[in-house]
């Protein structure tokens, strides 16, 4: 190897060092957060999202909040939902998404045939396979987006201790994730992505249903919620 070349191959194994250091911190902040539906890597949502607020704007709900400066410089203005406080509808349109010209927010890409695959599988499809979510029919399912991960503390929910209760039981939009045995409520993670709702129609306060980051499961505090 020559000289030009050797510097060439260090520069490159430098860069993605950095790359890979950038990528590992901005992984770990964001589980002070929960990004709205369909956002993508962190790293390249914090280089692609402009702060414009159109996401927050578009939400029917109002469960999209700008993260203060508490989070620092990197994430400020930056989109969160308020899962603490209120629970994501998983509206149909996607208005937040649809909302977004930057791309942080990104529907997913289908196969032409309409199969509904999730975005790491995609990648290694070759691009004239596929096509974006909103150019197809609009009776297309689309794959549900992993917001956060829930659970029910057992300790605190009203039929583990022995009184009926049901007030989450009609709460939850996505089918089979949470279910009910002998009158008692449990969520499947399998199926469960963490859209809050049943956390919001919970009686008990504080909530027996905890959402957090994916990374810390079962954290209440583990990400930012609406400042006052």
């Amino acid at each position: 190897m020559d000289r030009r070349g050797f510097f060439k191959t260090v520069f490159r194994s430098t860069t993605w060092e950095v790359v890979k250091h950038a990528d590992a911190k901005v992984k770990k902040d964001a589980r002070r957060w929960i990004r709205p539906p369909y956002a993508i890597n962190e790293l390249d949502f914090l280089l692609s999202c402009t702060r414009c607020g159109d996401c927050i704007q578009a939400c029917p709900h109002d469960v999209i909040f700008p993260l203060s400066a508490r989070v620092g410089a990197k994430a400020v203005g930056t989109p969160a939902l308020d899962l603490l406080n209120k629970g994501c509808h998983l509206c149909k349109d996607w208005p937040c998404v649809q909302a977004c010209n930057e791309t942080a927010l990104s529907l997913p890409v289908l196969l032409s045939s309409n199969e509904a695959l999730s975005n790491e599988a995609l990648s290694n499809e070759a691009p004239g396979n596929q096509a974006p979510a909103e150019d197809l029919p609009k009776d297309v399912t689309l794959p549900l987006p992993r917001l956060a991960s829930a659970s029910i503390n057992t300790q605190s929910c009203l039929p583990y201790s022995g009184p009926e209760c049901g007030a989450c039981e009609a709460s939850c939009p996505v089918p089979g994730a949470l279910v009910w045995d002998q009158h008692r409520p449990a969520i499947d993670d399998a199926i469960c992505v963490g859209c809050g709702l049943c956390r919001q129609a919970c009686i008990i306060e504080p909530s027996a249903v905890t959402v957090a980051a994916q990374a810390d499961a079962g954290d209440t505090e583990s990400h930012s919620q609406r400042q006052p």
